[in-house]
C-alpha cells in the first residue's frame, strides 16, 4: 500500500497553506512535525478528503483518493484535534453509535467494540458515562472509535493535546504498537511525541516539507550547529540575546547551556550531538 502526494497544493484565497508537497508513504508511523500554522492540519484534511486539493494529486496505489469514494473512507481512520463526543453516552454506547455511522453490522460492532475497549484499557469503564472520563481516557476512546473499521490509514491530529506527561507516554506506546501493518500519520508540534516512535519525520514549515527522514538522519544534518557552553550565571542573559538556548542547567553559580548556532558561540564551546528538539528550535525558534 502506498499513499502518494504529487505536487499537492491548497490555497485559501491568496494564501498558500500547502505548497507543492511531494512524498510517498508506506506502512509505518510518520511524525508530521511543525509549529502551529505550518500547514499540518490542512494537509491532514486533504489526506482525509475533507478538503480538495487546489492542484496536484493524492493517490492511493496510483488511484485518486477522490475517485475511490466509499472504498477510501472504509480504509481511513481520523482523529481530529477537537474530538467530539457525547458526554451522556457510555463508552460502549458511543462505540456502537460510531459503528452505526460507519455502516458496520451490529454483531461485528459488538465484537469489535469489546476487542478495542480491552486493547485500550477501557473495559472496566465501558459502561461509565464519558463525561466522567479523564482527558487520557477520552483520547483512548477516540482512538478506539477510529479503529472500529480496522483502517489501513490512521490520521491523528495533535492527539496528545491536553494530556499529562504520563498519559502522553502511554499514548505513544499505544500508537507505536498499531503501526505494524498500516500507515499512521501523527501530526504534532510536540517533539517528544514522535522522536522515539516515528519511523520517519516529516518536518513542515510554510506549507512545505523542509526536512524528511528518520530522526537520526535529520539530526545528522544539524551536526556542527549544537554546542555546550559552561559559564557563570550572570552571563546567561547576554548569551540568550545572541543565540537560541535549547536547555540550561544551573549548579553552584555555574550554568551549562545547550546552544543552537551556525558558528561556534565562543572559544570554549564544545560541539555536541544534535537531537530532534534542537532541529525544531533551529527552524521554529522556540523549544517544545
Amino acid at each position: 500500500m502506498e499513499l502518494q502526494f504529487v505536487n499537492v497544493t491548497r490555497n485559501y484565497g491568496g494564501k498558500i497553506a500547502v505548497n507543492r508537497v511531494n512524498y510517498t508513504l508506506k506502512p509505518g508511523l510518520y511524525g508530521l512535525l511543525g509549529a502551529n500554522g505550518a500547514g499540518k492540519t490542512t494537509l491532514i484534511r486533504l489526506i482525509c478528503n475533507v478538503l480538495k486539493v487546489s492542484s496536484g494529486e493524492i493517490l492511493l496505489d496510483d488511484k485518486h483518493i477522490s475517485s475511490l469514494g466509499e472504498q477510501y473512507r472504509e480504509l481511513l481512520g481520523y482523529l481530529p484535534q477537537d474530538f467530539g463526543y457525547y458526554p451522556d453516552f457510555t463508552a460502549q454506547e458511543f462505540m456502537y453509535y460510531m459503528a452505526s455511522l460507519k455502516g458496520l453490522k451490529i454483531t461485528y460492532a459488538r465484537k469489535r467494540t469489546k476487542e478495542l475497549l480491552e486493547l485500550l484499557n477501557l473495559s472496566d469503564v465501558a459502561k461509565r458515562k464519558i463525561r466522567t472520563f479523564s482527558g487520557g481516557m477520552r483520547q483512548r476512546l477516540g482512538i478506539a472509535q477510529t479503529m472500529l473499521n480496522n483502517p489501513k490509514i490512521l490520521v491523528l491530529d495533535e492527539p496528545t493535546a491536553g494530556l499529562d506527561p504520563k498519559e502522553r507516554m502511554k499514548f505513544r506506546r499505544l500508537i507505536a504498537g498499531l503501526a505494524k501493518d498500516r500507515i499512521i500519520i501523527l501530526s504534532t508540534h510536540i517533539v517528544s511525541d514522535i522522536e522515539d516512535i516515528a519511523d520517519e519525520i516529516l518536518m513542515m514549515k510554510d506549507g512545505e516539507f523542509i526536512l524528511t527522514g528518520t530522526a537520526d538522519e535529520i539530526s545528522r544534518k544539524m551536526e556542527g550547529k549544537v554546542w555546550k557552553i559552561i559559564l557563570p550565571e550572570e552571563d546567561l542573559e547576554e548569551v540568550e540575546k545572541k543565540f537560541s538556548v535549547a536547555n540550561a542547567h544551573q549548579h553552584d553559580g555555574i550554568i551549562e547551556l545547550r546552544v543552537i548556532s551556525d558558528t561556534k558561540p565562543n572559544v570554549d564551546a564544545e560541539s555536541i550531538k544534535p537531537r530532534l528538539e534542537d532541529i525544531y528550535l533551529y527552524y521554529f525558534g522556540k523549544k517544545q
